[in-house]
């Protein structure tokens, strides 16, 4: 059977092809109103967006218009770049625009494309948003494709790092919104945090175009984002923690040195349930209890510091702060801390100032921040191997669109040797050869470590690197007679320097130019044979006026990029190499798919040795002492299409493992998403409320309701009731002095009858309130007062959620599934939760006296810190922008002196040393003493 469907696929074609297929009778609809278009004014051609917009808020749908919107589109992208969409171009917009992911090789024109759907989905007047990987692309995608929208009476809008609220909202008010995925799910985050709604920034979901899709909804997927801010200071509470472990004895704790883990016995969970109950720590009889996950968590925590972690082995102190030891290198880290109270644990141990911990104040992940958008689309040269994730996760359908001319690009089997030294003296010889050839040649590697490797390699054999952040370093590339570098000169590119490396990757076509890229560096941007011309255009003459004199250093470029063109294209196009094969196929396509782009000649090959960390963890020992025994040779490469398919399944385990791990992730988050979901639509709907009078009241008599079932049990005579508990409980919630045990000898009293009472004594407080300070300002001291309970509760139930999270894997233990007993206990937290805000709420409301001037609304914490961890570096993404920034600036913007380190500022550790020696920060005046 299964062959019975290759052959149909074979003559029909899949379902897949059948549908991109479908649309081509629409591309013809759309060039036959070409003619009639290029007739048109420019006046007429932009008159054409206001009909649109009309006949949208008529009732008609999008689908109606797509084919007159893409044909204006097009007009108009002729007009306003000289740039004229190909079919294929249209068929991928079609795509986008049915909400689905298009697959387009390198080179095709993606960022053409979009424009597209993202016309006609801006009719609407909601608002598109264009999300890309960096805030370089960013700012270059929205620059130059403005051109086309403003052409048609559109407005554009970009948001970057370091933009004012201000500067945001009016981005996000325009009809086109460009932007990284980090900036729009951090200003969701932080719109969820502001008091007042006129302060928002984000106006909704609508639509949004993910360019690179896979990037940002499978790599960056594995790690959330999160908003940060400092704790109260709770030393007393680590300190307490702290004095309960010396009294453990050695049966009441387990320690498990090789996974680094502790955990409590039986024993030990009852000597620290009556301790915490003697130090009123226990909410509840169990330690176990869903109330006390956070005193759990920390108790664990403390136990690791005293029994897994050793004073100068794994930390040092000094200066009165506990330094991190690095386990590999042996260095003291200063400034890094542990997460999750460990490191406040081991400054209880070692008796130093306790520093706040850092406490989570919002966060998401990517799957259900996108999740949110009405409409969702992605486009990227490799997402098939994904394709099953994009659906699962995100409802998505990948589309492979044809590519505009036949790639010819060869695709040669892997070479893989014994070890990685033979494997990194093949790839020289190769770069070497191309070299002489003249031909331009892009090695990728799977990191920055990998990548300066084979630099040192390189410079063994007589290469000179250079320096991506001098404009001057680029001039070798285009000299020559024979157009190619008189030097043997390189780049390395580690996707850090965003705007540099689209520069140099833009220009690593060049003949005989080697480029060395880890494989994000320079991504968005198209490797074009000969270079680009429109960005050496931009960078040579940008003091150079409009005029004659530029028009013909214009045409001199244009000529000189055309004649290095030929140059590559004789020589054999781009040269691919791939130091190793990555745990994923996608990514070892998008290396590949950077040659061959247009139907460009190219090649491409990777190299693997025996000793990389896929195939050591595929079992490479016993092929190792099979291919000795075989007779293998030092320098010889085994090559044949059985590897291929070999390390093809080991990728796909790999793939399974890490979706698993992403699915696992996202199965968690779904469980806060719902409560998060329910907590920022109740503090919208609160800010939009002019009184929430009726809101508070009822959370009035739901206590009262609580206070007087718990005191008062149902069907019990008045002598059996609880009137002293129930009297202490109202003054202490309620804030009233009222006569309860009088009230209980009463003849014929009922519990009705004492919420009833209990009701109207509450009312009349509110009332005088009322009449003292007027409706107005009651109204929004009640609505100040909700909010900011409501977010510090939140706040608090974030950290039980984690803590939670962090202990509820033990359950497996016991035969009961972690995910399911999270979410019970989830759930039981929230419920809880929304107990207290009722409770709170109330209190604070009856207690409240007011000074006879206007309440302000709370403002939104002023110290807070965004974070999103990269999967692949595990550096903090947030960081980057002070870290990288440019070497003349301290991070507060005042000038460095290369002479005084105390104008330096903060200094990334990768970071040129501002002393001017051109060494990195970290081998410099940062190196470790």
């Amino acid at each position: 059977m299964a062959g019975l469907g290759a052959l149909a696929r074979k003559i029909f074609g899949s379902s897949k092809d059948r549908k991109v297929k479908a649309l081509r009778s629409k591309v013809a609809a759309i060039n036959a109103l070409e003619g009639e278009l290029k007739a048109l004014s420019d006046d007429a051609l932009r008159a054409r967006t206001r009909m649109f917009q009309e006949q949208v808020a008529k009732g008609t749908s999008l689908d109606e218009l797509l084919v007159p919107a893409f044909a204006t589109v097009r007009e108009a992208a002729r007009r306003a770049l000289g740039q004229r969409h190909y079919d294929v171009q249209l068929i991928g917009g079609m795509v986008l625009n049915g909400g689905q992911i298009a697959e387009m090789r390198t080179g095709e024109g993606k960022t053409l494309v979009a424009t597209a759907p993202v016309y006609l989905n801006a009719l609407t007047g909601k608002g598109v948003h264009v999300v890309t990987v960096n805030d370089y692309l960013a700012q270059r995608d929205a620059h130059w494709m403005s051109k086309v929208y403003n052409f048609l009476g559109l407005s554009v809008g970009v948001i970057v790092h370091g933009l004012s609220d201000e500067e945001r909202r009016a981005a996000y008010a325009a009809d086109i919104t460009y932007g990284t995925n980090n900036e729009f799910g951090f200003d969701y985050l932080r719109d969820n945090m502001k008091y007042e709604r006129a302060s928002m920034v984000q106006r909704g979901h609508h639509f949004a175009i993910v360019d690179e899709v896979d990037s940002i909804l499978i790599d960056e997927a594995r790690t959330p984002l999160i908003i940060s801010g400092p704790l109260e200071d709770r030393s007393e509470f680590y300190n307490t923690i702290d004095a309960f472990i010396p009294m453990l004895e050695a049966g009441d704790y387990e320690l498990d040195e090789k996974q680094r883990n502790t955990s409590f016995t039986e024993a030990g969970n009852e000597k620290l349930e009556a301790l915490l109950r003697e130090a009123q720590l226990l909410r509840s009889d169990s330690l176990y209890d869903v109330e006390n996950v956070s005193v759990v968590h920390h108790l664990q925590q403390a136990l690791k510091a005293h029994k897994l972690f050793q004073r100068d082995r794994d930390y040092i102190v000094r200066g009165g702060e506990v330094v991190i030891i690095d386990e590999f290198t042996g260095r003291m880290m200063p400034g890094r801390r542990y997460s999750e109270g460990l490191h406040q644990a081991l400054e209880a141990k070692e008796k130093v100032r306790i520093q706040p911990e850092n406490q989570t104040l919002a966060s998401i992940t990517f799957q259900n921040y996108f999740r949110m958008y009405e409409k969702l689309a992605g486009m990227t040269g490799t997402a098939s191997t994904e394709a099953d994730e994009f659906m699962d996760i995100y409802g998505l359908e990948v589309l492979e669109i044809p590519t505009n001319n036949p790639v010819k690009r060869i695709d040669d089997d892997d070479e893989v040797y014994r070890t990685v030294d033979e494997k990194f003296n093949a790839i020289v010889e190769l770069i070497d050869d191309c070299k002489k050839r003249g031909q331009p040649i892009l090695v990728g590697t799977t990191s920055i470590e990998k990548s300066e490797l084979l630099a040192e390699r390189l410079k063994k054999h007589g290469y000179r690197q250079i320096d991506v952040n001098d404009p001057n370093a680029f001039a070798p590339l285009f000299d020559g007679d024979d157009g190619t570098a008189r030097e043997k000169i390189f780049a390395v590119l580690n996707a850090r320097y965003h705007e540099q490396e689209a520069f140099i990757i833009a220009q690593a076509g060049l003949p005989g130019a080697v480029t060395i890229a880890t494989n994000m560096a320079g991504r968005g941007t198209d490797i074009q044979l000969g270079g680009n011309a429109e960005m050496r255009i931009e960078r040579e003459l940008a003091d150079v006026p409009e005029g004659e004199e530029r028009k013909a250093r214009e045409a001199k470029i244009r000529a000189e990029v055309e004649a290095l063109k030929q140059k590559s294209l004789a020589a054999g196009g781009l040269y691919v190499i791939g130091t190793e094969r990555h745990e994923s196929r996608r990514i070892d396509n998008q290396l590949r798919g950077r040659s061959g782009r247009q139907g460009d000649p190219g090649h491409s090959k990777f190299f693997l040795s025996l000793q990389d960390d896929l195939m050591r963890i595929f079992g490479s020992d016993r092929m190792d002492s099979m291919l000795q025994k075989l007779g293998l040779k030092d320098g010889e490469a085994i090559i044949h299409p059985w590897i291929n398919r070999a390390l093809a399944k080991a990728q796909q385990k790999v793939e399974a493992r890490n979706f698993d791990i992403r699915k696992n992730l996202l199965k968690f988050d779904n469980v806060m998403n719902d409560q998060r979901k329910v907590v920022f639509e109740q503090r919208v709907e609160l800010m939009d409320g002019t009184d929430i009078a009726q809101t508070v009241t009822d959370m009035r008599y739901d206590v009262i309701e609580d206070l007087v079932s718990r005191h008062i049990p149902e069907r019990a005579y008045p002598e059996q009731w609880d009137t002293v508990g129930l009297q202490e409980e109202v003054r202490k919630m309620l804030a009233l002095d009222l006569p309860i045990i009088d009230w209980a000898k009463e003849e014929g009293i009922a519990d009705e009858e004492v919420k009833d009472r209990l009701r109207k004594a509450a009312d009349e407080v509110m009332e005088n309130k009322i009449a003292r300070y007027t409706p107005e300002i009651m109204s929004q001291v009640k609505k100040a007062i909700l909010l900011q309970t409501l977010d510090n509760l939140w706040r608090e139930h974030l950290a039980n959620l984690d803590h939670l999270r962090s202990v509820v894997g033990f359950r497996g233990y016991a035969q009961r599934d972690p995910l399911q007993e999270y979410k019970t206990e989830a759930f039981s937290l929230f419920e809880s939760m929304l107990a207290q805000l009722r409770q709170v709420t109330t209190s604070q409301l009856m207690r409240v006296e007011l000074v006879t001037q206007q309440p302000e609304m709370p403002r939104a914490p002023t110290e807070m810190h965004p974070h999103h961890i990269d999967p692949l570096t595990g550096e903090d993404e947030e960081a980057r922008p002070q870290q990288q920034a440019a070497g003349a600036f301290s991070a507060t913007g005042v000038a460095r002196d290369p002479k005084n380190p105390a104008t330096w500022g903060s200094v990334g550790r990768n970071e040129p040393c501002p002393c001017g020696s051109g060494k990195k920060y970290k081998h410099c005046h940062g190196a470790f003493v």
